[in-house]
Order: structure tokens, then sequence, then C-alpha cells
């Protein structure tokens, strides 16, 4: 339920506005919804502490707990970090320009900036450039150029004039460095170990992450207290600021101010206000829907309805038949459970998790669908549980595919109908309590969607419906919309008809999404159906055999001991990946002599490209394949004396990777060996 809401308006003389602001805050009833800016100090400061909160967040969490640091203790902890981040900030933009200018300067080699400095210094005029040939020619040809020829740089010829080389040249001048090489390298290691060390503080520093969030929400409030009080108003020796009151504290208000004597004034919202904040009282029920809600941020606004209790009814149902399997759902509930008994106590999301859980089992009952397995319908208790026209599996109780999957497809369009009527019907209550004659217009929402339910059933399922009344129904439906949807209370009949007039080709277009909206609740079947297909594969891939024992045995012992079902069932899962998945691979491998990965790779593509055939004779062609090709590339490599280990021309030393440890120190010292044999005699060839 949205509480009811106020506006209050306080006045308090000027000089007592810090213990209006303090006692108001302690009150904690009155939501200010214009507030000037923050202190800029306040905001600097969150920001600063957001980014420290989140470049901590990279580090390893210590296992040891560390109590919250005061704010004394923390404002020298905040300073060292604050220094820390800024100097590992500026070694790192320092060795980056180190290690640039390092491997610019590489390929010009050694040599020492400050002697090139100290020649000029004495008068000789140096400048190197970097050419081509036929710029180098005419410079040798050239009498009035002194130069030095220097050793390529690049494969490009370079050399060292004693005077700014004429123009008509084309010639790069290279700058002479402030640094050299040795002094970049010596830079780049002098700032590694600067940011080691600063690796090091902020590693110990992430320890104290509670202390950091919980100085965000000081700062935090003391940026909303600085807004509120930037907010007031003062003339005179007096001060006031206006905001709202939900209506059941109001009594409480009233009481504080008779005590701090202040002066105010109460009314409710204008009806044109649509600052009013929102303030939901749930029940024990619709609380249920808090960890949902918080999750998407909905709230709704103040003159709106709490769907809260309609949101859980659908919701609930929806993923019901999103998941739509019971063996899933019992997954579910034993999670639920683990929770509750974990923490003691079921928190709303665990609360929420326990019906979601009970609802999947009772959907999953109803269709018959008990992890994917079509055997389940072998159990005499789990078929009698299920609605035969809503059966996943209806061969086992006499119908047809198409029966069932209509059935489904209708229940579904059931569901989207009442749910659009829903909202009409909640919309004509609120109209007539308000004495807005719109309500009319949604009265003929209500009847269109009604009837177009019709025409979905007609057109997607293929029932026999009598259009005539139905397209009646629509028209009339269509008509009381135009006409009526432009009323409201502060508008006159002809005005409203005006208005609801000029959006009649707007109606037309939601009709028409109307009808889209109530086909759209076909993707609960889809999804489904999806969800089946999915459950299926998964089976398929899991287990290499058909077992109802299995499956009973799952059962029963879900009934007896749902931990120990649970575990029988993660065995066997296990166990047919392991053989499926892997022992298989490498057992074949060995008879072909196939890596694992091309005995997978043979199967995938064999099995996608011809079916079952593909999938048999997947791993022998590949074999043959690969047999050929291999004996063909080491016959080329034997001819040229070249190794034929793939091992000798795999270099990891660019990832840091041994050899040794992937491949083994017998097989790495094996290729080695022949390695070195190879190569040397193809050398001595």
């Amino acid at each position: 339920m949205i509480e009811r809401m106020k506006v209050v308006h306080i006045v308090a003389a000027a000089s007592e506005k810090t213990t209006l602001l303090d006692r108001l805050r302690e009150l904690g009833v009155v939501h200010f919804a214009e507030k000037a800016g923050a202190d800029q100090q306040y905001t600097e400061r969150f920001a600063q502490l957001s980014r420290m909160a989140l470049a901590l967040q990279e580090y390893p969490k210590t296992p040891q707990e560390t109590t919250v640091l005061s704010d004394s203790e923390f404002e020298a902890f905040y300073q060292q970090l604050s220094d820390c981040m800024s100097r590992r900030k500026a070694l790192l933009e320092q060795q980056t320009a180190a290690h640039a200018a390092a491997e610019k300067l590489a390929e010009w080699g050694r040599f020492a900036p400050t002697e090139l400095r100290e020649l000029k210094e004495q008068g000789w005029d140096i400048h190197i450039y970097r050419t081509d040939k036929k710029t180098m020619a005419a410079l040798e040809a050239d009498p009035d150029v002194r130069f030095v020829r220097l050793a390529p740089v690049g494969k490009m010829p370079t050399l060292a004039a004693f005077a700014p080389l004429p123009a008509g040249y084309a010639a790069t001048e290279f700058p002479i460095p402030e640094k050299g090489l040795d002094e970049l390298e010596q830079e780049q290691r002098d700032c590694a170990q600067g940011l080691a060390d600063c690796e090091t503080f902020l590693t110990q520093a992430a320890a104290h992450l509670p202390s950091i969030h919980d100085q965000m929400l000081k700062t935090q409030n003391a940026a909303e207290y600085s807004a509120v009080s930037n907010t007031s108003q003062s003339q005179d020796g007096l001060v006031w600021l206006s905001g709202y009151l939900p209506a059941d504290d109001a009594a409480g208000f009233k009481k504080a101010a008779a005590e701090a004597h202040w002066a105010w004034a109460m009314e409710d919202p204008d009806s044109d206000d649509d600052k009013v904040p929102t303030k939901v009282k749930y029940n024990k029920v619709t609380r249920l829907m808090i960890p949902v809600f918080d999750i998407l941020g909905t709230v709704p606004g103040y003159r709106e309805y709490d769907i809260s209790f309609w949101f859980l009814g659908f919701f609930t149902l929806f993923f019901a038949m999103i998941i739509g399997d019971a063996g899933y759902g019992c997954l579910f509930l034993l999670a639920a459970l683990a929770l509750t008994v974990k923490n003691k106590k079921a928190s709303t999301a665990v609360q929420l998790l326990w019906v979601l859980s009970i609802a999947t089992i009772i959907w999953g009952a109803l269709t018959g669908t008990w992890f994917g397995l079509e055997q389940a319908m072998q159990v005499p208790f789990l078929k009698r549980l299920v609605i035969p026209t809503f059966a996943n599996y209806p061969a086992y109780f006499n119908v047809s595919t198409t029966t069932q999957q209509n059935t489904i497809m209708k229940f579904c369009f059931i569901l989207g109908t009442v749910q659009l009527s829903l909202a009409c019907v909640m919309n004509i209550r609120r109209k007539l309590k308000e004495h807005d004659l719109s309500w009319v217009a949604d009265l003929g929402w209500l009847a269109a969607i009604d009837a177009l339910y019709f025409v979905v059933l007609y057109l997607v399922i293929g029932q026999q419906v009598n259009l005539i009344p139905v397209a009646c129904v629509v028209i009339a439906g269509f008509l009381l919309v135009v006409c009526f949807g432009g009323m409201a209370p502060d508008k006159t009949f002809a005005q409203g008809l005006k208005a609801g007039l000029g959006d009649a080709f707007t109606v037309f277009l939601n009709t028409i999404s109307a009808f889209g909206n109530i086909m759209s609740y076909i993707r609960l079947f889809a999804v489904g159906m999806a969800s089946l297909a999915i459950a299926q594969s998964f089976n398929n891939m899991a287990f290499g055999f058909k077992g109802p024992l299995v499956i009973a045995a799952i059962l029963i012992l879900l009934i007896v001991e749902p931990i120990a079902a649970l575990k029988f069932a993660i065995m066997v899962l296990v166990l047919q990946q392991l053989d499926g998945n892997v022992i298989g691979p490498k057992i074949l491998g060995k008879t072909t002599k196939l890596a694992s990965f091309w005995v997978m790779f043979a199967i995938i593509v064999g099995g996608g490209l011809f079916g079952l055939p593909g999938m048999i004779l997947g791993v022998p062609v590949f074999a043959v394949i690969y047999a050929y090709t291999s004996g063909a590339i080491n016959s080329k490599l034997r001819e040229k004396e070249m190794p034929t280990d793939t091992l000798v021309y795999e270099d990891f030393s660019k990832y840091r990777i041994d050899k040794e440890e992937i491949f083994g120190k017998e097989r790495f010292e094996a290729a080695r060996r022949v390695g070195e044999h190879d190569t040397e005699a193809a050398r001595r060839e």
C-alpha cells in the first residue's frame, strides 16, 4: 500500500537552524524534494573515497577481520592512501614515458647524450640525420657538406653533420634526447620498484575497505545535511523549510515540533505536484517482492497503484512456467532449505526462493516434467499428478501434441488478457474515486482487450470464433476510448471530447499494440518449451543410458533424504561427464593417435554435418586424414634435415611459459636433442 503524504512547512528562529536540521535528521520522516547542491568539500571527498574503494576492490580480501577505524585514525590512513595513489599514478606515467622513449631510442644504440651536448658547448654544432641512399650519395658528392657517416639505423643511412644540412636534401634530423638508453632503463627499474612498494601498501590497505565504506556513508550523510541546510531560506531572523511527511508519522512530527517550539503548517499535495515521494508499506506477503524491486529499481508513482501483490502472483507463475521443471524446483527448494538452516532464519530473498521453488514444483508436476526425463511418466505416482492437456509428454495420456500445445498457448493468452484487464479495472476504480470521466475510456479498453483475446485465439491456434460480435465489441471499445480518453476533472465535456478525437489515430495504433501485447504472451510457451529442450539435451549429454531405475532411485531418495538424492544425482552426472567427455576421448585418442581435442573436434564436426553416421565415422576419417597429412609434412621436413617434432618450433618464451611444465621434462629433452642434431646436420649441409 502506498502511504498518503502531507506537505509540511516548518518555521524556526534562524539561530536554531542547526538544532532544527539535527532534530529533523533524528526524526527521519521529512523528505525534501528540492535540495540545493551540497558543499563542494563533501562531493570532492565522496568522489575520492569512491575512487579509493574501487581501486582497493582489485586486491585480495584479507582473511582476518579488521575493526573500523575511528575518524581520527582514518584521516591519517586517508592521507597515506591518497599520497600512495597519487604516487602510483605518477610512477605509471613516468614508467610509460620512459618505456616509450627507450623503445624509440633502442634502434640508435647506446650512447651518452651528455657527451653530444658537451661537444656543442665546445663549439661543435653536430646534427644527426637519417636519410635514403640517393640523398646520401648526393651528400657524399657535395664538397661543401662536412659529415661523418654512421652505422645504418633501421636499414637507412645515417650521418652526423657538423652543421645543419642545406635546404633541398631529404633527411630527417634525430633530436638529441635528454636521457640515454641506460638512464631510461634505470628509470624504468626505479619506477618498477616504486610501484612494487605502492602495491605492497595498497594490498595492506585493502583490509580497511570497511572503514572506507563507513566514511563514504558518513560523507554522503554530511552532503545531504549540507544540501538541506543550503535549501533552507531565512529572512528577518527566521528560517523555514518545506518537505513531504508520511501521514502516519504526522503525530510524531507534531510532538517534536511542540517540544522544539517550531511553527508549522500541513496540507495535502497539489494534484499537479509530480515531486511527491513514494513510500510503500508492505505486508507479510507483498514484502517478498522487495528483493526483486530492489534489483529492478522499480517504485510506483505516488498516485499509482501498489501492484506488489499482483506482481508477486504473476511473477511466481511466470517463473514456474519458464523453469517448468519440478526436478529443478526441488533443487531450488533444497537450496532454500540449506540457506535457511545455515543462517538459522529465512531472509526475505530466501522466503521468495521458497515460494518460487514450490510454484515450480507444482507446475512441473502438473506438466509431468522432472529433470526433462520422459521416463518419469513411468512412475505411477508422478503420472497421476499430471493434467493431461498440459502434459509435456502427451502420448502417455492419449493426447495429441497439437492439443497439448494449443492448450498451453491458450493458457498463456488467458494470462495476458487477465493481466491487461486487471490494469484497466484498477484505473477504472481509481478514476471513479477521483470523479474522472475518463474511466469510461478504460472501460472501452477493457472491452477491446477481452474481445481481442478471441481474435488471437482465431489467428494463432485456429479456434472457431464468431468474428462479427468480436469486431463490434472492439469497435465499440475504440469509440469509447476516442470519445472519453481526453476527459479530465479540470476539463469540460467538450474540451475532453475534442482532445480525445485529436488522439484517434494514436488510439488506433494502441489498439493494434494491445493485440500484439496479448499475442506476446506466447513467449511463455516458447520459453517453457525451450527449457524442456535444454533439459533433454543436457540429459542426453550427461547420461549415456536410459535408466528409469536411476530416476526412481533419485525420486525415492528425494522423499526420504533430499541431501542424499542431491549427492547421488551429482555423482551420476559427474561420472557420465567424465566418461563421455574425458575418459572416452582419451581412450579413443590413444587408439587413433589423436589428441583428445581432435577427437572431440571430429565428433562435433561429423555430427553437425552428417548426424549420427558422422559422429560414428568422424574420428576414423579424421585419423586417416591426419595420418596422411602429418606423414607428408614430416617427409618434407626430413628431406630438408629439419626436426619433425612440433615442440621444437613452439616458442612460449614471449608468454613467460616454461615448456617443461607443460610437456614434461623427458619429452622436452628428447625433442631438444633431436632438434639440435637435425639443426646441426642441416647447418653442415
